[in-house]
């Protein structure tokens, strides 16, 4: 009777253990996107650094995301052709197409609206990067100390890279290595106390039986 009331109660702190863990951390800020034929792939390397060519099609989208495995893709059409339509070729220049997402009001800072949807042609020099063709067509651009893009066209107002708790939804990827907190990594002490208690209880229970014997 006391083994089944000590198993009982360790699957009690275990579900509330799990419970406990259903809120996952997000981070709100603009992910860097290069189009490859119909789909979005997560850029390799940030927009300062990477140097498209003429006719590539670039995409920010601003979200709250747990890591470049979920981070939500930029919406809306995405032809170059279509986007870089009303700009004409020019010697000595390249033309990149450009997504820009502001992303929907669930992912926005407090007291602030996201802007509209809107793709734009940026004409730059040869050797021009992403950023200096972002810079070209949504200015202003905020960038935090350590070169991060915090903000396009103004928006957001403030803050960068944000950490935001979210609740976990089924499916949901876990953060990667670079984004673990040390809890991630063990034990929640709610867990560990739990057990603790058990072990207390288990070896009082054993101590009564003794004695009664």
């Amino acid at each position: 009777m006391i083994r089944r009331a000590l198993l009982l109660l360790l699957a009690s702190l275990l579900l509330g253990a799990g419970a406990g863990q259903a809120q996952a951390a997000g981070y709100r800020y603009w992910s860097f996107w290069e189009r490859d034929g119909g789909h979005w792939v997560y850029a390799t390397q940030g927009p300062s650094l990477a140097r498209p060519s003429d006719g590539d099609v670039q995409g920010f989208r601003f979200a709250v995301s747990e890591d470049s495995a979920n981070a939500s893709r930029p919406r809306g059409k995405a032809d170059f052709a279509t986007i870089c339509a009303k700009t004409p070729t020019q010697e000595g220049r390249k033309r990149v197409a450009l997504v820009i997402d502001f992303g929907t009001p669930s992912d926005a800072p407090e007291a602030e609206t996201p802007p509209a949807a809107r793709t734009a042609c940026a004409r730059v020099s040869p050797d021009a990067t992403t950023a200096e063709a972002l810079a070209a067509v949504a200015k202003p651009l905020r960038y935090d100390t350590n070169a991060l893009l915090c903000a396009i066209a103004g928006y957001p107002e403030m803050g960068c890279g944000d950490q935001v708790t979210q609740k976990q939804t089924p499916g949901q990827r876990k953060p990667t290595a670079e984004q673990k907190t040390p809890s991630d990594d063990g034990p929640s002490l709610g867990l560990v106390a739990g057990i603790a208690v058990v072990v207390v209880l288990g070896g009082a229970a054993i101590w009564q039986v003794r004695r009664r014997g």
